[in-house]
């Protein structure tokens, strides 16, 4: 969807209104669709629909509330697809390395995506709650709110995320108390079925320990002391292809084997999905460093148990990072 070009003779109101709560409508479309670009979209067009609709808001409901329904709306009508965005891990079984075979990329269409966490979560306030609200982007719960009807995702999020009252989601949804209840015990069932382990807590000095160690041995190339930082169980996906490993020593292997091209990378922090990430410059033969992809790292028990690798340039614009990085020319690329 075409980000929507808004006019700049917005009533004043309905623009602080909107600019307040605009990063929260943010995280609730990111959550409904997976995707930062189609909540960055979905957000450009609720205010675009508020200022053409603004002469008939009659202010009996909250300015917020009513931003919101028309937010819903929009994700609603962007969610006609029966293909819901996921990750590589539902697609299918893991692939052992010998059998790789990557082929075209997959449409982006397909993918749970990763997003910046001051996009949608308000990161200067109190510490445990930021903790608490970073759970909620995780990728695992986004994907997992995917399986949930266009209801029951809402009501699961405005009532357990943003922590709005039964009675206020039902205004917003325009419908019953009862009927949010029944939808929250439905979504809450779902995702019980499909709850992923917790993830360590960023403000435990080990965590940021173990993510020094990894950016070391990442940059050197150093593959066995990058392993050693791994569950046995570690899996590793590539989005936008649906392949994906499983366990430490094919990670290995892979990184060693076809994954060898990023020997030489430079790895960029930043906090992505409500844990840590880092953006993967590839050495280029013009001596510069590429962006390449977007790396999600999820830790467990103070060993990595996800590296999930985004591929392709396009994120990086999207996540503000520079466009390149200096190096020191072209790296060997063979073991």
């Amino acid at each position: 969807m075409a980000t929507t070009s808004v006019p700049g003779d917005i009533d004043p109101f309905l623009r602080e209104g909107f600019d307040h709560h605009r990063r929260e409508l943010t995280g609730y479309c990111y959550r409904m669709l997976g995707s930062p670009s189609e909540a960055d979209d979905a957000v450009q067009d609720t205010l675009l629909k508020a200022w053409q609709s603004y002469d008939r808001f009659e202010g009996r409901s909250s300015l917020r509330t009513w931003l919101y329904r028309i937010a819903h709306n929009v994700c609603m009508d962007m969610h006609r697809s029966p293909q819901r965005r996921a990750r590589p891990m539902e697609m299918g079984p893991s692939t052992r390395v010998d059998d790789v075979v990557l082929g075209e990329w997959r449409e982006e269409t397909l993918f749970v995506q990763p997003v910046r966490d001051e996009e949608v979560l308000d990161l200067g306030g109190d510490p445990a709650d930021v903790a608490t609200a970073r759970e909620s982007i995780r990728l695992a719960f986004v994907a997992a709110l995917q399986h949930l009807p266009a209801k029951q995702r809402s009501a699961l999020i405005l009532c357990d995320v943003l922590r709005w009252p039964a009675a206020d989601v039902a205004v917003l949804l325009e419908t019953t108390v009862a009927s949010i209840n029944s939808a929250l015990q439905r979504a809450r069932a779902t995702l019980e079925q499909r709850r992923d382990e917790p993830l360590d807590t960023r403000l435990d000095p080990a965590h940021q320990e173990l993510l020094a160690r990894y950016v070391d041995a990442f940059e050197r190339y150093d593959i066995p002391a990058v392993v050693a930082l791994m569950r046995e169980d570690a899996v590793l996906s590539m989005p936008p292809w649906d392949t994906w490993l499983a366990g430490r020593d094919e990670v290995g292997a892979w990184m060693l084997g076809p994954g060898i091209a990023c020997k030489g990378s430079a790895l960029l922090p930043i906090d992505v999905n409500g844990t840590a990430g880092f953006a993967a410059y590839k050495p280029g033969d013009d001596g510069r460093r590429h962006p390449w992809g977007i790396q999600v790292i999820e830790v467990a028990g103070g060993r990595i148990v996800g590296h999930h690798n985004f591929i392709g340039p396009d994120l990086f614009a999207h996540f503000g990072l520079p466009d390149h990085l200096p190096g020191r020319g072209a790296v060997d690329t063979h073991p």
